[in-house]
């Protein structure tokens, strides 16, 4: 039968004519369609599996693989919630219940926590792994990080890395004069710290680092040009101070990720050898020499393969040592950045994962640069590295709702036996007598009950599934014909898609139940249709590099993790813009491919479903755009209520941090507020009372004109202005 009606849809002409498949409605009569009234009352979402009711947390755990990316600090606990343990002595604190608090309270969806306890322990694990390094090699220098603000500009988390860092020396990298302008108001407090001035730079970037100088702040000029040096001896000769020279050198080492061409020949910034020998010379000339003494190098981000770091350190020990030996006063090797985190879980080489421990990093960079400098026979210089990514990514977690989903599994109610069958005697007496429904086309009963037949024809072998499925397009395809030539309306033409899903549907159901193995095109052809989740944010405001380079970052539910996920879907943003999707997400624990859609829970009508997205306290918030002036989110910062008074803030007494709200476990210390559609408008050059004053004027002439009522005018004007100092995300 299936067979037979494939045939008869094939021919686009005697389908248009209306009666090609006539006589099929007569030998299989089945139970009708009052047209768009067969989508009324359908099940909407995917069909439960049988495995469902064995659902346990550790699937969660696993599915999402969040102890990969995610441990130690972020866990699911027994009753299916996500949970952040910020350091070790906390308690785990329910972000979904911090969630819900911080909602009661005023504060809108999406919303961005910070965790600045995290910060402090990346921090200390860092330093603490470099000095395990320095102390097992028996390495003669120290380490001294800096932090790049480039990374996250977020003024509370540059002032607590500081004060963490304070204890050693850890300092920061720029590369503008806005960023050494922001910089030379904070190091002030560490006085050790280094400053690492990187980037192009002007007269006035120079007189920056002077005034740095004068200050007493440790700055270091690194020249990333040759031209840079006459414009910096100019500046320090003026002010009668000594300058601290950098250079930055062109490696050949390079590595394999989308940063790869940071280092080589052809990279953006750094001197090439031949450079590096010229500006030694001048400085030779001049007398200053000694000025000299930082070597610096950066091969790119996110390095997957611990032997290209050690490579590189030892490719820069080496002219570390050659220009020591030239005469410069070298002190120190800064490594640049380049440490990288698990965004997959996996542990691997691939450009989201990382294959080797900080401890590994750290020791690498150590025994390579020590080697060096034993067969140099020159002093060991003091290591640095400019870690961003490795520092803040877990510290921030972005959370957001679900708004509604598209592309649900539609399946039309099944009829009862009596009711079905004298449903089928209207059909064939119908169309005997072409006695249709003014709403019902011929062609579109035709569909509608070849469809139905097909259904009910399905049998649980290979063959039937697979005819089942080529029937289904074939249908489709036919009913899109019919309406694009005026043949059907739009009523009937979603009848018959509803009607296809639900052949597809009784084709997944039927291959649940089988126990035998099915080949393998119709096991991609028994998959769950994909449904796309509409949320509430904007990928290009809050997570630019799933767009812009295809990061992956882990993405999961925050509760509900008792129960089994059973949607396969993918996530669609606010912006009305194709690529404001995310179709690429990592996958279960043990699985090293990326995969195309994500498991979800179904929706629950009238309560929220919240998602998150972790890892993006680095680059996301300082490279994210205004897309259809959709702005910066509102951030609230969060702090373990148990934690001593000096594990994040210092020597503040309690009583004076004044948390704005308390939970099981946490405290909320500060609320900021997203940016209104005011603010965003505002930076595009829009003046509010512009705006409102243009709105007042079309107001005002419809109120005249008897379009509307003076009342309605003003209550929509005040509306207006309301709306105006709105958050730009959804209010749900």
């Amino acid at each position: 039968m299936a067979q037979a009606l494939v045939d008869h849809y094939g021919g686009d002409t005697a389908f248009k004519t209306g009666y090609a498949l006539h006589d099929v409605l007569l030998k299989d009569t089945l139970r009708p369609v009052d047209s768009f009234s067969s989508l009324e009352g359908v099940r909407v979402g995917s069909i439960p599996s049988v495995e469902g009711a064995g659902w346990k947390v550790n699937d969660s755990r696993s599915l999402y693989a969040v102890k990969g990316w995610g441990g130690p600090y972020f866990l699911v606990d027994d009753s299916g919630r996500l949970c952040v343990k910020p350091s070790a002595d906390a308690a785990p604190v329910d972000v979904y219940k911090l969630c819900r608090d911080v909602r009661q309270q005023g504060v809108q969806f999406p919303m961005l926590l910070r965790f600045p306890e995290i910060v402090r322990g990346r921090l200390h694990e860092l330093q603490g792994c470099f000095n395990h390094a320095i102390a097992l090699a028996g390495y003669q220098g120290v380490f001294s990080g800096v932090f790049p603000v480039k990374c996250n500009h977020d003024c509370g988390l540059i002032e607590g890395i500081l004060e963490a860092g304070r204890p050693c020396n850890f300092g920061l990298e720029v590369g503008s004069k806005a960023e050494l302008l922001m910089a030379m108001s904070k190091i002030g407090t560490s006085p050790g710290a280094l400053l690492i001035c990187n980037g192009y730079k002007d007269a006035a970037f120079m007189r920056l680092a002077v005034h740095c100088w004068e200050l007493g702040i440790k700055a270091v000029i690194v020249l990333e040009q040759t031209q840079e040096l006459d414009v910096l001896l100019e500046e320090a000769a003026k002010a009668g101070v000594q300058p601290v020279i950098g250079m930055r050198a062109k490696l050949a080492t390079r590595h394999g990720g989308h940063w790869g061409t940071t280092s080589g020949e052809n990279a953006k910034f750094g001197l090439s050898p031949s450079d590096m020998v010229a500006v030694m010379r001048k400085l030779t000339a001049a007398g200053m020499a000694d000025c000299l003494q930082l070597l610096h190098f950066h091969i790119g981000s996110q390095i997957t393969n611990l032997s290209v770091v050690t490579e590189a350190a030892s490719e820069a020990a080496y002219l570390y040592a050659e220009l020591a030996h030239m005469g410069a006063a070298m002190r120190y090797l800064d490594c640049g950045g380049g440490l990288g985190i698990d965004y997959d879980g996996t542990a691997s080489e691939s450009h989201s994962s990382l294959p080797f421990s900080i401890q590994d990093y750290a020791s690498g960079i150590v025994c390579a640069v020590q080697s060096v400098c034993t067969e140099k026979a020159i002093p060991v210089p003091t290591v640095v590295t400019e870690s961003g990514r490795a520092l803040v990514s877990h510290h921030a977690v972005l959370i957001f709702d679900v708004i509604s989903r598209q592309g649900q599994v539609c399946q039309p109610p099944a009829a009862e036996p009596e009711e079905a069958a004298q449903a089928e005697h209207h059909v064939v007496k119908a169309a005997r007598k072409e006695e249709l429904s003014p709403r019902l086309t011929v062609q579109g009963q035709a569909l509608l009950q070849a469809s139905r037949a097909a259904t009910r024809a399905v049998q649980p072998t290979a063959a039937s599934m697979r005819e089942a499925y080529l029937l289904s397009l074939s249908l489709k395809e036919q009913a899109l014909k019919a309406f694009k030539g005026g043949c059907i309306s739009l009523e009937e033409r979603a009848s018959v898609d509803l009607e296809c899903e639900a052949m597809l549907q009784r084709v997944r159901d039927i291959a649940a139940a089988s126990d035998a193995a099915l080949p393998d095109d119709v096991q991609l052809l028994c998959m769950p249709p994909v449904a796309t989740y509409h949320i509430n944010l904007s990928v290009f405001r809050s997570a630019p590099d799933m767009w812009a380079i295809q990061q992956l970052f882990p993405i999961m539910p925050i509760h509900r993790l008792d129960e089994q996920p059973t949607v396969s879907a993918i996530l669609a943003d606010l912006t009305c813009d194709s690529d404001g999707r995310i179709d690429r997400f990592i996958s279960a624990a043990g699985s090293k491919a990326s995969a195309s859609t994500l498991k979800l829970h179904e929706l629950k009508p009238g309560e929220p479903y919240l998602l998150g997205m972790f890892l993006t306290g680095a680059y996301q918030e300082v490279m994210g755009s205004a897309h259809n002036m959709l702005g910066t989110l509102n951030v609230v910062t969060v702090r373990s209520s148990n934690c001593s008074n000096s594990s994040v803030f210092g020597d503040t007494p309690e009583a004076e941090i004044s948390p704005r709200l308390r939970g099981p476990g946490y405290a909320v210390d500060t609320v900021e507020h997203g940016e209104s559609a005011c603010e965003v408008l505002t930076r595009a050059n829009h003046v509010r009372q512009d705006m409102v004053e243009g709105v007042r004027a079309t107001a005002s002439a419809a109120a005249s004109q008897g379009r509307m009522e003076w009342g309605a005018a003003k209550s929509m004007l005040k509306a207006y202005e309301r709306l105006l100092d709105s958050y730009t995300y959804l209010s749900l």
